[in-house]
């Protein structure tokens, strides 16, 4: 079957779209696994009534359990947003994927009728 320029740009463009989705499905669960550990993180934070410490640089330094407890509430707010960014641009390259692969389909069924 002998494809036009346009479908064949149009399937070159969708396969791009495609990438890209892939990309932001790795990013994602890359921002939920530091989400999870920072939720457990958190969770036995809050529990605790020893000493806290925190890891920096491989060090670790006793540290204010308020202010943990706020740095990584802070820091959960900041991935909740990326993965809401991630989200919607998501949901626009799908849309567009779509509307790829129909075009394509219709170009393809007229060809074959």
């Amino acid at each position: 079957m002998n494809i036009d320029k346009e479908t064949s740009e149009k399937i070159e463009e969708l396969q791009i779209l495609e990438q890209n989705l892939q990309n932001f499905f790795m990013q994602k669960q890359s921002i939920q696994i530091e989400l999870n550990e920072v939720l457990n993180a958190l969770s036995e934070v809050k529990k605790t009534a020893d000493d806290i410490y925190k890891v920096i640089g491989g060090v670790m330094i006793k540290s204010n359990k308020d202010q943990l407890i706020k740095e990584l509430e802070e820091k959960k707010k900041i991935l909740d947003l990326r993965i809401g960014s991630i989200e919607k641009q998501e949901k626009i390259i799908e849309s567009k994927a779509a509307g790829l692969k129909s075009e394509i389909t219709d170009v393809v069924n007229k060809k074959k009728s």
